[in-house]
């Protein structure tokens, strides 16, 4: 594990000052890790330059870092894309910190695949965050990848679990995406699950290494609730799974109709 994905708004602030705690115990960033953190209105929804440059200020600040070495416009979807691209907006704002130094790389993290690759399109940023929509269930982002891929943006593929039905599992998890699951996509959720179980493989294993071995993938981040799920997860990403289980899990997808897109 390398990459520490966080957020201005996660927790409302908490999720910063708790990695800024640990940064700070262990005399700064270890060695080959890479911290990653995203700006987010404020209260009140603004989502302007000058609020981009307070986000990035009130992080730095709880993680007690003075340069990010990546720097997200997250969740764009709260504001129009015109509004951000314009002059006085987010992004110009997030070029300006890179070209000061304050930055080293932009990226997007977002939602709506039509939107993420306007984004993209715009040639600004050079990582693109995708949640939800790269999983056994949901391939929306598939063609967002294919273009990642082609004009060298890297993928980060977040939400391997689909937010907890692809770990816990659809009969103790209703949820996809933070919002209640449709029957379609629950009913899908329990073929591939009896897929995994007749090769002895917990469904969250298949759901890690499903994003894992995408070639399109740069990195996976997977939420965290409590400290000895990292160690599980990182027994989860060495569990083998057998080759013939991929092959029955590769149209297993929910139909198109049922994805997020």
């Amino acid at each position: 594990m390398r990459l520490l994905d966080t957020s201005n708004g996660y927790g409302g602030g908490n999720s910063e000052r708790l990695l800024g705690e640990v940064l700070r115990e262990r005399g700064g960033v270890p060695e080959g890790v890479l911290v990653s953190t995203k700006v987010d209105p404020d209260r009140s929804g603004d989502f302007s330059g000058a609020r981009v440059r307070r986000s990035l200020e009130e992080s730095c600040e709880r993680l007690g870092l003075d340069y990010l070495p990546l720097l997200f416009l997250h969740d764009p979807e709260r504001t129009g894309f015109e509004e951000c691209m314009a002059p006085g907006g987010a992004v110009p704002a997030l070029v300006a910190l890179k070209e000061e130094g304050i930055v080293g790389h932009l990226g997007v993290a977002g939602g709506p695949v039509g939107l993420m690759e306007r984004y993209v399109k715009t040639g600004m940023f050079e990582v693109l965050l995708t949640h939800n929509r790269l999983t056994l269930l949901d391939r929306s982002a598939s063609s967002l990848a294919d273009l990642c891929a082609r004009v060298g943006v890297a993928l980060i593929n977040a939400a391997p679990f689909g937010g907890g039905l692809l770990a816990r599992g659809p009969a103790s998890e209703g949820n996809y995406a933070y919002r209640r699951a449709p029957d379609g996509l629950v009913s899908r959720a329990k073929e591939i699950e009896a897929s995994c179980g007749r090769y002895g493989v917990p469904m969250a294993v298949a759901a890690l290494q499903f994003s894992m071995r995408d070639p399109r993938v740069s990195s996976t981040v997977v939420g965290v609730t409590r400290p000895e799920r990292v160690d599980q997860a990182i027994e989860m990403a060495a569990y083998e799974v057998p080759p013939a289980l991929w092959e029955e899990l590769a149209v297993l997808a929910a139909p198109q109709e049922l994805w997020l897109w």
